[in-house]
This record gives structure tokens, sequence and C-alpha cells, in this order.
């Protein structure tokens, strides 16, 4: 359990996250930094708050709530409609102070995590371009002694250049030996 907690605490925001756990044991306890859980919680509530189904039930419920209190009977009204749904204004404001800020907080973790991976992919970039740079210094050192090393060509050039000067004394040799041969005729 001790190296569980002690690994709860060095999470960084540097480091991806690892497997999602439970409600319970994101929130209810644990020796999890404070801010960070409640970063998390942030987090949670504003990923909530974002989605088409918590807009769709707030709106049933709002619906709700101004027809019964516009059409119950007046004893069962808890919010009428004659003190301008005073309950209702006053609880979606206090939804919509609360929203705000814990909108806010989960965007700055976020945007920490950006800055976070952007200086990744900008060390990264740094050494992308200094592998491409010694690879492009190492290719033209190969060029400039491939110039000093002898090609198919040039051996071929030699060989026959070779072959020449060799045939060179036997063809000379040929021609004298017809003449030599029709003299001793």
């Amino acid at each position: 359990m001790a190296r569980s907690t002690s690994n709860r605490r060095d999470i960084r925001l540097d480091n991806p996250k690892g497997l999602r756990t439970n409600f319970a044991s994101r929130f209810g306890g644990g020796s999890a930094n404070s801010s960070d859980r409640f970063g998390r919680f942030s987090e949670s509530f504003a990923r909530a708050m974002g989605t088409t189904w918590f807009l769709f039930f707030l709106t049933v419920i709002v619906i709700i709530w101004l027809i019964w209190n516009s059409l119950a009977p007046r004893h069962l009204q808890f919010d009428s409609h004659l003190t301008n749904f005073t309950l209702l204004t006053l609880i979606l404001s206090l939804q919509a102070s609360y929203a705000a800020p814990l909108i806010l907080l989960a965007q700055n973790r976020q945007d920490d995590r950006d800055r976070v991976q952007i200086e990744q992919d900008r060390q990264r970039a740094e050494r992308n371009l200094a592998d491409t740079e010694y690879l492009a210094r190492e290719v033209v050192s190969l060029r400039l002694a491939m110039k000093d090393v002898a090609t198919k060509d040039f051996i071929r050039a030699e060989l026959r250049a070779l072959l020449e000067e060799l045939d060179a004394p036997a063809k000379a040799d040929a021609k004298a030996s017809p003449k030599s041969a029709a003299k001793t005729r």
C-alpha cells in the first residue's frame, strides 16, 4: 500500500495518465495531493458539464420546475411564478458561479499539460534536427571519400588500357611474323 501511495504522490503532468480509477478511489481518500485531487475533480466536472446529456437533463429539470411551479396548486408550489421563480434563479446562479471557476481551473491544468507537451516536442525537434545535420555531414563526407575510390567504369578503362599495352607487342609480332613466314617459303 505504501508503494502505491508514493506512486500517487509522484504523478506529474508530463507523465501519461495511467489506468483510470473509480470515482471513490479518485476523490474519496488516499494520500494524493489535495490540490491535485481538486484539480482532477474540476476536470471531471468540466468534462461532465460539456456534454449534451448535461444540457439535456438541465433543460428537462428547468422545464419540469417551471411547469410544476406554474400549474400545480398554490400550496404545492415551492417556487411560485408570482415571485418570478426566485429559487430557480438562485440555484442556476449558484451553479454558474461554481461552474465558471472549476472550468477555468480545468483549462489551466490543460494549458500546463499542453505547455509540457510543447516543450517535449521542441526538444524532440531539436534532437531530430541535430541527428539530421549529423547524418547530412556523414553523407557529405562519404561522397567526398567516394571521389577517391575507384569505380567500376574507372577500373574497366584502366584494364582496357593495360590490355591494349600488352596486346601492342603481340600485334607488332603478328604483323612481323607473316612477313618472315613469307620470306622463309
